[in-house]
């Protein structure tokens, strides 16, 4: 009976659906990172003791612990980015390849500045005879 609410949910609004899937997986990934940070902690430490003793097996093993902890926890964050919701990829006319929009939406553009009227030093005394004149 829940197998065929389901099918009926994924028929009726399968955005909806996708969006109560993706937080199981986005719960997986901030573990995976969680996780990872810690692992990088410990790897840290081992790295430190191999420095501290003076043990270069034991620094390699703790640096080679923290690279893999960053690969894991980089992964798992850049994937739960992507299901937190990306910008859509937009077509660039070559098939196959896709321009991906990045940054901040809400980012205002900048105004193309007027240019002013006469040289530096033209302005540079404007400026100095308005600051003379406003004291």
């Amino acid at each position: 009976m829940l197998e065929q609410m389901e099918r009926a949910l994924v028929e009726e609004d399968p955005k909806f659906a996708n969006t109560l899937r993706g937080t199981a997986m986005r719960r997986n990934a901030r573990r995976r990172a969680i996780l990872a940070g810690v692992v990088f902690a410990a790897g840290i430490t081992v790295l430190m003791t191999g420095a501290v003793l003076r043990i270069t097996p034991v620094g390699i093993v703790g640096f080679v612990i923290m690279l893999g902890a960053a690969t894991v926890g980089l992964t798992a964050l850049r994937g739960q980015a992507a299901q937190g919701g990306a910008a859509p990829a937009a077509p660039t006319g070559v098939e196959g390849l896709s321009l991906v929009q990045g940054g901040r939406s809400s980012r205002r553009t900048k105004q193309p500045r007027q240019r002013a009227q006469g040289s530096f030093l033209e302005r540079m005394e404007q400026r100095w005879r308005r600051r003379r004149e406003g004291y």
